[in-house]
């Protein structure tokens, strides 16, 4: 059994910070060619200082993917630089607070937007391209594998988070969805749900926010926080030969945490 992406060529989104950061790192490590998209360009370049060389195994390309002509543009920038599209990675994840009582609260409509319907619009047009890629390839190989990264939000009940939840959960039923759709093409689509992660924005909030490592401890079975590498670990698993029979799942990456009573804990 294999979990080597050596050679893979990758598409990660979010991967200026987090963990669709820590996804593009571990990628570029491990031997694939990345192209590494965000709406941060400042932290894109300050993470690739070489993006332009065209020896390196790592691209910068920087877009908001809630619009088409920034997605097409982005899978041509990526065949300019590598050729092909193995792997797309989902990563670009936005976490609102919602009123659920307010009408005026528009935050479930701008989750969808960025958490459910930039990933699904990407996917449909990448998968064209693996599907195209594979006209020529009568092999029982895979052709493709497809990773969202999701959240327990979308089988916890917070009201504050009612629409990063919806969404998480639309995310969830989307990869099944697409996972059914893309099997006669040999094409993979998983989603990797984690919970609190040593993020950035995690860090900042457990100065802000007095007791709140303990209380993600405390609902944490396994009593600690992930390191954004251990998401990694999985999305690098779903995409690799190791994987090959798995589509359709969503993978848990949260200690235990959503095995316990909803009413008890939450995601952070």
């Amino acid at each position: 059994m294999s979990f080597s992406i050596a050679g893979k060529t990758a598409i990660i989104t979010g991967a200026a910070n987090g963990v669709g950061l820590a996804v593009a790192r571990q990628f570029i490590t491990m031997g694939a060619n990345v192209m590494m998209a965000d709406r941060d360009e400042e932290r894109l370049r300050a993470e690739v200082d070489d993006a332009s060389d065209e020896e390196g195994n790592a691209r910068i390309f920087a877009c908001d993917l809630r619009e088409k002509l920034s997605q097409a543009n982005l899978l041509s920038a990526t065949l300019d630089a590598f050729d092909r599209v193995d792997i797309l990675v989902n990563g670009s994840r936005q976490v609102m607070s919602t009123d659920p009582l307010d009408t005026e609260d528009d935050t479930i409509e701008q989750m969808l937007a960025q958490n459910l319907m930039s990933g699904l619009r990407l996917s449909q047009l990448v998968a064209k391209r693996m599907i195209k890629q594979a006209e020529d390839d009568e092999s029982d190989d895979n052709k493709g594998s497809i990773v969202n990264l999701s959240s327990i939000a979308a089988r916890r009940t917070r009201p504050g988070l009612m629409g990063y939840s919806i969404a998480s959960a639309a995310l969830d039923q989307m990869t099944r969805t697409m996972a059914i759709a893309l099997a006669p093409e040999r094409i993979r689509v998983n989603a990797v749900a984690f919970g609190s992660v040593m993020s950035s924005s995690l860090k900042y909030a457990l100065k802000e926010t007095d007791g709140l490592r303990d209380d993600i401890i405390e609902h944490t079975p396994l009593s600690r926080i992930a390191s954004a590498s251990e998401v990694a670990d999985a999305v690098q698993f779903l995409c690799s030969p190791g994987a090959g029979f798995i589509t359709g799942e969503i993978i848990t990456v949260d200690g235990g945490r959503a095995l316990l009573d909803p009413v008890e804990t939450a995601a952070h």
